[in-house]
């Protein structure tokens, strides 16, 4: 769509001659352009919101724990409650080859944990040393339980962080001991969770040993309360969920049928589900968002065929001059995609910089929203924003300069 100066300043002066009706139209398209990225923006910030509370805590990964059976299998009644063990761990791991993690925890609730005069309750967990790779923790200091804490069941533990506050203030925790229920323990490390949630409280006040050291120290027996399952990389848990709970059910003499016994929730089923959710969301803003720009084109549209309407005596003219109709089209369309194409990219820059302006303000004042985080414009936004405007100026101007092109330089000299 090439045009030279002269046709340029025909299309400034036109506008410039009714100002007030190019205002309004260039309003419509401005007003869509600008509801389309903003509310697209601050829906990601919704979306990263939502996703940050998973943390970074691993996707391919369920909890697997015991429930009361429901169904009478190989002489056992139902309502019976098994009990998992760690052999049951060992059993998955040399069994089940996709599976790349098995982390059990065992829990004593509301211990008394002393360091010196200073005492607290607290929860302590027995665990083996890779419970950290697929929960969503973060080491502070020192280090976490280790296999050879595992072997020997040695007496060592990781603190809290908010427990290691309370017990050694000031003091650094590392290398100093505590006693549980009598029994002293060598504190190796601090840790806590990435993310401090209502639901992640609880990992900045629990207390971890290994858990061979709590079979032998309080002889809780090799029991384990519930153990998280990763999967192999590029394998998907949904898949794999089947065959731990199958094995389980074997192991422990549980009805194949049986809808309950072993209990489980897949962290990537939650991730895919919400996943899901969010791309209908962004489909229905974008449905949104285009609708509210289309009627702004639509305005373009009408005001683009008024203007042809009041130029016919002129086109009339140009053609009875020699004038091509292809030139006829290129000056409408062209006036059309100025419209759209200034209203718009000027949109798309106030939305831009309103939603990097919250996401500033929040950075700046340091909020923190549970589902609300980093509202931002994507790169596809934005490209896809320059592709809708390109095609809204030449939808806007293809019928007025059709109409336009047709016009019979007869029948516009006589028109009055």
């Amino acid at each position: 769509m090439l045009l030279d100066r002269d046709s340029w300043q025909e299309i400034l002066a036109t506008l410039k001659k009714h100002k007030l009706r190019t205002g309004l139209t260039a309003l419509g398209v401005f007003w869509g352009i600008f509801m389309l990225v903003f509310v697209l923006g601050m829906g990601k910030g919704l979306e990263n919101g939502v996703f940050r509370g998973f943390g970074e805590r691993a996707k391919n990964i369920m909890f697997v724990w015991p429930e009361r059976t429901t169904m009478p299998y190989q002489g056992f009644q139902p309502g019976r409650y098994p009990t998992f063990r760690l052999d049951d761990i060992e059993a998955i791991q040399e069994t089940l080859g996709d599976v790349q993690h098995v982390a059990p925890r065992l829990s004593m609730n509301n211990v008394p944990v002393y360091r010196k005069e200073i005492g607290e309750t607290r929860e302590i967990r027995g665990e083996l040393d890779n419970m950290i790779k697929v929960e969503a923790l973060k080491l502070f200091t020192g280090r976490y339980i280790n296999e050879r804490d595992i072997e020997e069941a040695r007496k060592v533990a990781v603190v809290g962080q908010r427990t290691a506050e309370l017990l050694f203030g000031e003091e650094e925790p590392i290398g100093q001991y505590i006693r549980v229920q009598g029994v002293e323990f060598q504190v190796v490390g601090t840790f806590g969770p990435q993310q401090v949630k209502p639901w992640t409280e609880s990992d900045m006040e629990a207390i971890v040993i290994p858990l061979t050291a709590m079979y032998r120290t309080f002889g809780t027996g090799e029991r384990i309360d519930y153990f998280v399952c990763m999967a192999q990389p590029n394998v998907l848990v949904s898949q794999v969920e089947p065959q731990v709970k199958d094995l389980l059910k074997k192991r422990h003499h549980i009805h194949p049928e049986d809808p309950r016994g072993v209990g489980s929730f897949n962290l990537e089923n939650e991730f895919l589900s919400i996943t899901n959710l969010f791309g209908g969301i962004q489909a229905f803003l974008w449905f949104v968002g285009i609708g509210t720009l289309l009627a702004g084109i639509v305005g373009v549209g009408n005001i683009m065929l008024i203007t042809v309407k009041e130029r016919t005596k002129e086109i009339g003219v140009r053609k009875a001059l020699g004038a091509p109709p292809s030139s006829i089209v290129r000056m409408v369309l062209a006036e059309s995609v100025l419209i759209t194409a200034t209203s718009g990219y000027l949109g798309l820059i106030v939305g831009t910089f309103l939603i990097w302006g919250v996401s500033s303000l929040m950075r700046a004042n340091d909020v923190v929203l549970d589902n609300f985080h980093n509202p931002e414009i994507s790169l596809s936004v934005g490209i896809g924003s320059v592709i809708l405007l390109t095609l809204s100026g030449v939808i806007a101007g293809a019928i007025p300069a059709r109409h336009a092109a047709r016009v019979n330089p007869v029948v516009a000299l006589k028109d009055e």
